[in-house]
Formats: C-alpha cells, structure tokens, sequence
C-alpha cells in the first residue's frame, strides 16, 4: 500500500509538471498616481508662445504610472497630464526610478492644451514663461508614482483589446473621417483578495488633442482626460490611463456645436466625451477572454531625426532645457516596442499625422496594434515629404515639426524595429 501511494504521488507530481502552465511565471502589475497641479496655479500653454495666465481651475492635473512584470521584465508606462515631455524631462525621471531599467521606462504625455509649458518655448528675446522649479517637481511626483507601482506589484490577469471607438469623441480638423477610430485597451485585473476578478489599471490608448478647453480661457484643467480617469475609477474601481496615438495635423476632441455651430469649450464637454471615451474603452475590453500565461517583451533603440525647421531649431537652441543637438543639426531620441500578451506597442517622438499612424500599425504583426504618440519625447509634428509644406492647410504643422524628412525617418526605423522584434503573443485558438 505504501509503495502504491508513493508512486502515486509521484505520478500526480509529474503530471503537475507536464501540465500547462505548471512552471509559468506569474504575470504582475502595479498603479499608482500623482497630483500634478501646481500650487499656486501657473499659467498654460497651448503651443509655441507665451503661456496664458489663469485664475481657477477645473479637475486636476497627475502623473500617472502602470507597471508590468514577467519573470525578469519589468516595464512601466507613464503618462503626464501636459502638452509635451521633452526627453530632458523622461531622463530626469528615470534617473529618480528604483526597480525598473531605464531603457523600460516609457514616459507619455496626454497633450492637454491647458496646463502648464513643460518645453520651457523660448520668446524672440529668448526669454521663457516656464516654471523649471515647477518641471523638476512633476519629475519627482512622477517617479513617485512608479516606485510605488513597483511597490504594489501584484499577480493579476491581463486584457487587451482595439475595437472602434463609437460616439462624438473626435474627428480631424482638416478632413473630418481621417483619423483613426480604433481605441486600444490594456487592463489588468487582480488575481487574488477582495479585489479578484475587478480591474486594477485600464490603460486607453486613442488619437486626440485634448483641447476641450484649450489655453484662452484662464483656466487649468486635465481637459478631458480627466474625467476619463473618473469615469474608469467609478466604474471598475481601479485606476485609469489615457495614451495618446497618432492625432497630428489635425485629429481634435469632437465638441462642435450642433448644425457646425461654435465650439463647445466647457467642463461640461469635457466630461461628456471623456466619459464616452472611458465607456467604449470598457465596452471594447469587456467582451475580450482573459491571456493565459501572457508574454512581456520590452526593446529600445536610439533614432536621429535632421532639424530643418528654423523654428524649431531655435527652441532646440535657446531652450534652458537642454535638449542635446549634434554638430551637423541633428537630434536623438528613443523608441520603444513593447510585446503584451497578444498586443504590440510601439512609441511615436511627436504628432505623428494620422495616416502615417496607419501605415504602421498595418505592418505591426498583431491585431491588436498600440501607437503611443508624444512618448519619450514630444517634438512636434511629423509628416512624411510629401505632406510637408504640401497644402497651405499644413503650413503651421510644416513649421512646428523638425524638418521635411522626420515622418519619413520615423517609419523607416519604425518598420525595420518591427521586423527585426519578436512577433506578440498569437490568438489562442
């Protein structure tokens, strides 16, 4: 009986073993947040220029940070409620992380119109209406928020999806069907305690200007974004993120007046489409299974883009921020591609124009393609050369990005990141 019960046990020992799943690593997450709203209020950009002053605000400013572990990866996204985060300021909050290597810190902006100038845009005289003590600070808070992410790691299930967003959310300035309509979404959910089976964190990843409110009306708000972040907390109980895609030239928050009357710039509005767009960012997750034993993939590589645009060149020059030019006028920044689970993410250093968004996303081997635009650096807008100074529509766009080949560099690198990555995690039969 002895001898029976013994290899019996050893029998149930090795089936364990063969089983699927038996050895996998746990997949874990972390969130948390930081408020960002400077105290006093500071004035707001909106663009190149002179930040306009402000006399309330409506919601809050935050940094907020999600971080994903697998075996000996560890990733961790963050996103800034800011108009831009210069690459100066991604390295000043990287140099303040503990647990996550530098390389997998990857740091967005939500490009809301309506908070203070991160670029620190130098005048004709060369003066700024930035607050660098103000910069240094959300660098802080925003390293904060992923040590204590890392902090919180936890084992958790994980969902992605990309579905089309539906509603009056956005559409593009110029033409209003191009752009892209897909919404992609990451949520992790707990796995254990009185939380399991509720979401921990939803990442929604869309293309938009958040520009409700813009920089014209005194006041300092999160625009849309923050109600979103509301919408997704009330409703799930864990914590949201929004991630900006390819919106360039010029894909904005939908609040046209009804019959093409005025714009509608209010608080308001901002919570009727920031809400819209946390309810199908959930309806499009919903219905997604659950990744068994996900896979986490985190790669970089430096990028060097031509500065042929003389304004640009300038704030480049005489910003205090420093951003580091080389000797024959070009700059270097990072990009990202990150495998989760059956998801594939890749950054954008800017505003990428929406068709340049498709035709990348169309080269990515998933289904569930993310573009995370204005992330690890934010330098304006990129068109490819024929767009460039093209049509008398993009003139702005043309002299706000670095130069007439930076779209065109950008996908170059892009699809050579992508063809030489491993592929994500294929849909389970």
């Amino acid at each position: 009986m002895k001898q029976h019960l013994v290899l019996a046990l050893v029998f149930g020992m090795c089936v364990a073993m063969l089983a699927p799943g038996a050895h996998a690593e746990k997949f874990r997450a972390g969130a948390a947040f930081r408020i960002i709203t400077p105290d006093p209020l500071l004035p707001v950009s909106g663009g190149v220029g002179t930040p306009e002053p402000v006399n309330k605000k409506m919601g809050d400013l935050s940094a907020r940070a999600i971080v994903l572990e697998k075996g000996d990866t560890r990733v961790a996204f963050v996103a800034v409620d800011l108009l831009g985060f210069p690459s100066t300021l991604c390295d000043k909050v990287r140099a303040q992380v503990k647990g996550v290597p530098a390389d997998n810190v990857i740091i967005g902006s939500t490009h809301c119109h309506s908070a203070p100038d991160p670029y620190a845009f130098p005048d004709e005289q060369g003066n700024i209406g930035a607050d660098l003590k103000y910069l240094d600070w959300v660098c802080a808070k925003a390293a904060e928020a992923v040590n204590e992410a890392v902090d919180k790691l936890e084992a958790v299930q994980l969902k992605t999806a990309v579905g089309e967003a539906k509603g009056k959310i956005a559409y593009n300035y110029y033409a209003p069907e191009l752009y892209d309509h897909r919404c992609g979404v990451l949520q992790v959910i707990h796995l254990k305690g009185k939380n399991k089976g509720k979401p921990l964190a939803t990442l929604v990843n869309y293309a938009t200007h958040p520009e409700v409110i813009g920089n014209d009306q005194g006041i300092l708000s999160p625009d849309l974004c923050g109600p979103l972040y509301d919408r997704i907390q009330a409703k799930t109980g864990g914590m949201g993120m929004f991630m900006n895609s390819a919106q360039g030239g010029m894909v904005t928050a939908d609040c046209r007046g009804p019959e093409g009357g005025k714009d509608i710039q209010t608080w308001e509005e901002c919570i009727r489409i920031g809400e819209l767009m946390a309810d199908e960012a959930l309806r499009i997750v919903e219905a997604e299974p659950v990744q068994e034993d996900p896979g986490l993939l985190c790669l970089a590589k430096k990028v060097e883009f031509p500065v042929d645009s003389k304004l640009m060149r300038y704030i480049i020059e005489k910003s205090p921020m420093n951003y580091p030019i080389s000797a024959d006028g070009k700059v270097t920044t990072r990009l990202n591609l990150v495998n989760v689970g059956q998801a594939q993410m890749l950054t954008i250093p800017g505003e990428a124009l929406p068709n340049i968004g498709f035709y990348v996303k169309r080269h990515m081997p998933t289904k569930q393609p993310f573009l995370l635009g204005l992330t690890n650096d934010a330098f304006g807008y990129m068109l490819t050369k024929v767009d460039w100074k093209s049509f008398k529509r993009y003139d702005y766009i043309s002299q706000t990005g670095l130069g007439e080949m930076t779209g065109e560099t950008y996908i170059d690198e892009a699809l050579k990141f992508i063809a030489e990555s491993p592929k994500p995690d294929a849909p389970k039969e």
